[in-house]
């Protein structure tokens, strides 16, 4: 599941999709015709069922429904915003031992608060 960011659908990750689901049909030139001519057809591409690997996107103006976002928003703030990492490796270890740590001090249910009414009409 993923928000309607344009990378989300972009030229390279259709290649990429194309590539791991064996697909080896032509794509098309990107702007000109085929898969790869705009962004509709390229999300169309992404989103087919019957793809190994499928996205899923979210609703506009919705990306709180995307909870891994959720999550890598609260890494950021916690751990990577003002971190100074000497390697890699050193970020790697730190996010690791942040995932440690957060699951055993803040990990809790998220708790919805929407009721699904419309906001305004």
């Amino acid at each position: 599941m993923t928000d309607n960011l344009n990378t989300h659908c972009s030229e390279s990750l259709v290649v990429y999709v194309a590539h791991q689901c064996g697909i080896d049909t032509d794509l098309g030139a990107k702007g000109r015709h085929g898969v790869l001519k705009s962004l509709p057809s390229r999300r169309e591409f992404l989103s087919d069922q019957s793809h190994r690997i499928r996205f899923i996107y979210t609703p506009k103006h919705c990306s709180w429904l995307n909870q891994i976002e959720i999550w890598f928003g609260t890494l950021r703030k916690k751990l990577t915003r003002y971190g100074s990492f000497s390697s890699l490796e050193n970020l790697q270890d730190r996010i690791l031992r942040f995932i440690e740590y957060y699951n055993q001090t803040m990990a809790k249910p998220y708790r919805w608060t929407c009721d699904g009414r419309l906001l305004c009409k």
